[in-house]
């Protein structure tokens, strides 16, 4: 069992080996890159390769209308937020801090994993393989649940830019791809996302009540406001839109309602500060300011 735990690369760890440390800095740095110049070029280009539709990211979006659409700014700030968060995170693994530097390189196997997800994504998306791209998808989704539950308790700088900002916006395009994947134009399939949206709340609701996670809160209220306006401005005749600032509305005030009295120094999670975090107590909110 210790030489399977040695071997696994998304064991956690109290420690990592130098060279460990050095292949996490430069799988890292080379997945991270490898996500951002594919994000980057292909928000402007259409790939030259395919026997299906090829079109830019947002033409896809744009080509493609279902009920689950998204804005094409507000998504894309929502991302540089996320890339740029990033550099931050990449950075705790050239840290001289042990206990930061252990923290990042526990979760980096996934980070990687999630980067090269999304690689595939962008890669099949832009030239409408739905089906394999929801299979990405779904895949990657599994991978930052487990990295969420298994890392609760690490400092926002980490925990933001590689679990919660990807966690909701895989959550939201699972929708997005999934929509365009059955060509959802029809009455049922409409009146079915009219009632799959409200799974956004559900979700957010989870996260906030059983670990005060505000991040997930306010990232899905970026994502549904991101759905609505979309929504909006394609078809003002439609409940999907009002559903999704309805939602973003709910979301955004429950999400206050913990942030905020951290603000004025009052604990609103079960961990409190000063306290030693046992193993079985990883499943209490993480949010401690580093």
């Amino acid at each position: 069992m210790d030489s399977i735990q040695k071997a696994n690369p998304f064991a956690k760890r109290e420690s990592h080996g130098q060279r460990q440390l050095i292949a996490y800095r430069i799988l890292t740095i080379v997945s991270w890159l490898l996500i951002v110049i594919t994000s980057v070029y292909y928000t402007f280009n259409a790939p030259k390769d395919g026997k299906y539709h090829r079109g830019t990211i947002w033409g896809q979006n744009r080509d493609h209308p279902t009920p689950f659409s998204l804005n094409k700014a507000i998504t894309s700030v929502y991302w540089i937020v996320l890339f740029v968060g990033q550099i931050g995170y990449v950075w705790h693994l050239f840290v001289a801090d042990e206990e930061a530097l252990n923290a990042a390189a526990n979760v980096g196997s996934h980070f990687i994993m999630n980067n090269l997800f999304g690689f595939a994504f962008i890669m099949l998306w832009v030239r409408s393989h739905f089906w394999l791209a929801e299979l990405m998808l779904l895949l990657n989704f599994f991978n930052l649940s487990s990295l969420y539950f298994r890392h609760l308790n690490y400092p926002r700088a980490i925990h933001v830019p590689v679990v919660s900002g990807p966690l909701a916006f895989t959550y939201v395009a699972i929708l997005w791809c999934g929509a365009a994947m059955v060509n959802a134009h029809t009455l049922a399939a409409r009146i079915l996302a009219n009632i799959a949206i409200w799974g956004i709340l559900v979700y957010g609701i989870f996260f906030l009540a059983a670990f005060k996670d505000y991040t997930m809160g306010f990232a899905l209220s970026v994502l549904t406001a991101s759905l609505g306006v979309h929504q909006f401005l394609v078809k003002t005749v439609s409940f999907q839109w009002i559903f999704a600032f309805v939602i973003m509305g709910v979301l955004f005030c429950c999400t206050l309602a913990i942030a905020v009295p951290g603000m004025f120094g009052k604990d609103t999670s079960v961990r409190q500060e000063g306290q030693v975090v046992s193993e079985d107590r990883e499943r209490a909110p993480l949010l401690d300011d580093h």
